[in-house]
């Protein structure tokens, strides 16, 4: 294993010191316990909090800012964060209007959060993201997995937090683009955590993983490489079918998300975006708004994730609106 690092034990830590320095401007990091805050604490609004295992990078940390979270709580890589990171961030972060967390759906995230939020002394609500159509039960999850889908409600949400909507709107928001998401993934390698030193999993150079996890999850099932176009047309099938068994609308505007895993080029995901546009357009969606890039990492892992939300004016008024974080930044 090669990676550029000092000691695996201060990794997150000098990690993080870096991404604090590099935006110094919009976050401040604390440690002991570890949380990423806003540079600048708003006043009177709802309190967006995420976080989860680190190596998913630029989530949860770099989407701290303006118009989206107001903390993110990083644990060691693939492990979840402590109650006590979440309730610092809490309490740090808090602005008079109660904390809404955002959380993954797997085991370890749902009941760290959990035992955090039953030591909350203020108003609190959780949602709970769980796009990935891939599977719907693992050894990792209480249900279907959270994933890139994840930085939709982030950013939506984050948008109408900063209205000064209360705490059952903005939840009722994440909720709602949830249920509007699909995504699935394909890998080409596995991920290396650092810790371990070797790949996660196996895998040929004439073979894919359809459906893999953030964490190196195992997918729907392992196959045969193929052209390009066909690994897409399985993927677009997959969340067109998931649509159909939510008995949301198989047409209408969307927002496409093409996410990079970790070690895909930018040339090969504008590839997948290219494929999966005319699919879905084929399909009778509009793709109203798009996205391209690495966005909801797993460490080196070479594949992509698609994502579809499918819009409605709420969402659509949300996601254009000005945000300034690390990892996006439009509108500002």
């Amino acid at each position: 294993m090669k990676k550029f690092l000092n000691n695996v034990d201060h990794m997150l830590v000098e990690s993080l010191s870096g991404f604090a320095t590099a935006h110094s401007d919009l976050v401040e990091v604390q440690f002991d316990p570890t949380f990423v805050a806003r540079k600048q604490k708003p006043k009177n609004k709802v309190a967006l909090i995420s976080g989860g295992g680190s190596g998913h990078e630029p989530l949860h940390a770099g989407y701290v800012g303006k118009g989206m979270l107001d903390a993110a709580c990083p644990g060691q890589v693939f492990t979840s964060p402590t109650p006590d990171q979440m309730l610092a961030a809490a309490e740090a972060v808090h602005a008079g209007m109660g904390v809404l967390f955002i959380v993954k759906n797997y085991a370890g995230d749902v009941m760290n959060f959990e035992m955090a939020t039953e030591m909350l002394p203020f108003e609190h609500a959780t949602v709970l993201t769980s796009d990935d159509c891939a599977v719907v039960n693992s050894t990792y999850t209480t249900g279907r997995r959270g994933v890139a889908g994840t930085v939709i409600v982030e950013k939506c949400v984050g948008s109408l937090a900063e209205t000064g909507a209360d705490l059952a709107s903005c939840k009722a928001l994440g909720d709602k683009i949830n249920v509007r998401t699909s995504s699935i993934g394909a890998a080409l390698t596995s991920c290396t955590v650092p810790a371990a030193g070797r790949p996660t999993f196996d895998i040929s150079d004439s073979e894919l993983e359809m459906g893999v996890g953030i964490h190196g999850e195992p997918g729907r099932r392992r196959e045969t490489m193929r052209e390009a176009d066909a690994i897409v047309a399985d993927m677009v099938a997959a969340i067109v079918h998931d649509m159909e068994a939510k008995q949301l609308p198989t047409q209408g505007d969307i927002l496409l998300l093409v996410n990079g895993l970790g070690a895909t080029p930018l040339m090969e995901l504008y590839l997948i975006y290219n494929s999966a546009a005319q699919r879905l357009t084929e399909k009778g969606f509009r793709i109203a708004r798009s996205l391209v890039g690495n966005y909801t990492t797993a460490i080196d892992m070479a594949g992509a994730s698609l994502t579809v939300c499918l819009l409605d004016a709420e969402i659509t008024q949300h996601w254009d609106s000005p945000v300034h974080t690390a990892g996006l930044r439009w509108g500002c």
